[in-house]
């Protein structure tokens, strides 16, 4: 038994700490259905309304609505007149809330607390005997991802992220060859196709679902520049291949990244680049200790991006594997010109650009 003194005011305070914690654990499920419903969109545009009224303009039903808006208003998120049992969103609130807040919605990201609640009992299971939870137990996995990424990636793609590296938008309106590792549903590199038509543009992904989206929605813009297959690039196999390959959030969950990045080396033309963007952070805990969204980042790799990476018999190296190892593995991959760098958009992302030497 420890003889460290047991302090009363640490201890209460604690106490009080995981209240905060249990309250702001179930405002993000709110938050979330909020999001995914429309709410947030519907309260922005109304005057003070009652609970009916909302659930009328959301086309919802109004019990679920009421009950919604009762839990954020005790949350603080949302105003209360007793008065005449109206409800409104503050502005203030809206601004980070809503889709018409862009890039600044950070209802998106509440969707993985719930849906990183839907594997919690595997992800227990893996604690006690080892392995990892399979891609395919996250249902709504790519459907989040792929709003995530349109806010961070594709809204900006063509005017911020691809001029970081020099004279890339002026090769690719001329007409180069482009693969995207880990494409999910295709958005990043259709918009790419979309606005370089000179450029080919390849798409790889392991999920079925995903890849199938992406055909879909190329066909759909009419991008005959633009095609997708599954695959799995711990085995791609192609050399010199392609002029630029990016990969957006897609390394450090891979199985076995270093042999991913040295496939991607050896896809790359002597001339080509490599566009990466991965999580901004540090390798090691104790520089974290002040990161924005360190123990969510935390969780999501616990539950997430590490545990799909162990599933497959790989290397586990989490969402936070952050920047001295990603630049010392683009290293070892034969990467010997790195600039890394960062976009005032988006909090959660490094994005570096590697040439091959």
């Amino acid at each position: 038994m420890s003889n460290e003194q047991f302090d009363e005011q640490q201890a209460e305070a604690f106490a009080g700490r995981m209240v905060g914690i249990l309250n702001e654990g179930a405002l993000a499920h709110l938050v979330s259905i909020g999001h995914q419903t429309g709410l947030f969109d519907t309260l922005s545009l109304l005057p003070p309304a009652t609970s009916g009224q909302v659930a009328e303009a959301a086309g919802l039903n109004e019990r679920y609505v009421r009950e919604w808006l009762n839990g954020l208003t005790v949350g603080q998120i949302v105003a209360y007149n007793p008065e005449n049992r109206t409800y409104r969103l503050p502005p203030e609130h809206a601004a980070f809330l809503t889709r018409a807040a862009g890039a600044d919605n950070l209802a998106v990201y509440s969707q993985h607390v719930s849906q990183l609640g839907a594997v919690e009992s595997g992800i227990v299971n893996c604690f006690h005997n080892g392995g990892g939870v399979p891609y395919e137990s996250f249902h709504r996995f790519h459907e989040i991802m792929a709003e995530d990424s349109y806010l961070n990636v594709v809204s900006v793609l063509a005017g911020q992220i691809l001029p970081l590296a020099p004279g890339l938008p002026e090769r690719l309106a001329a007409g180069i060859r482009v693969l995207d590792i880990g494409c999910g549903r295709g958005h990043a590199l259709c918009e790419m196709a979309r606005h370089f038509p000179n450029s080919e543009f390849v798409g790889y992904d392991l999920s079925e679902e995903a890849i199938a989206f992406a055909r879909e929605q190329a066909a759909e813009q009419g991008l005959e520049n633009a095609r997708f297959a599954v695959k799995d690039v711990t085995f791609l196999d192609e050399v010199q291949a392609y002029d630029l390959i990016t990969a957006f959030d897609a390394i450090h969950d891979q199985g076995f990244p270093g042999r991913v990045l040295g496939n991607i080396h050896t896809a790359l033309r002597p001339d080509g680049v490599f566009l990466m963007q991965d999580i901004a952070a540090s390798s090691h805990v104790h520089n974290n200790g002040d990161h924005l969204l360190g123990p969510f980042l935390y969780t999501i790799s616990t539950m997430h991006c590490m545990t799909v990476s162990l599933a497959q018999g790989g290397a586990g190296l989490g969402t936070m594997w952050g920047r001295e190892t990603a630049e010392r593995m683009l290293a070892e991959a034969g990467f010997e010109n790195v600039d890394r760098q960062q976009l005032p958009h988006d909090i959660f992302n490094d994005y570096y650009v590697c040439r091959p030497a």
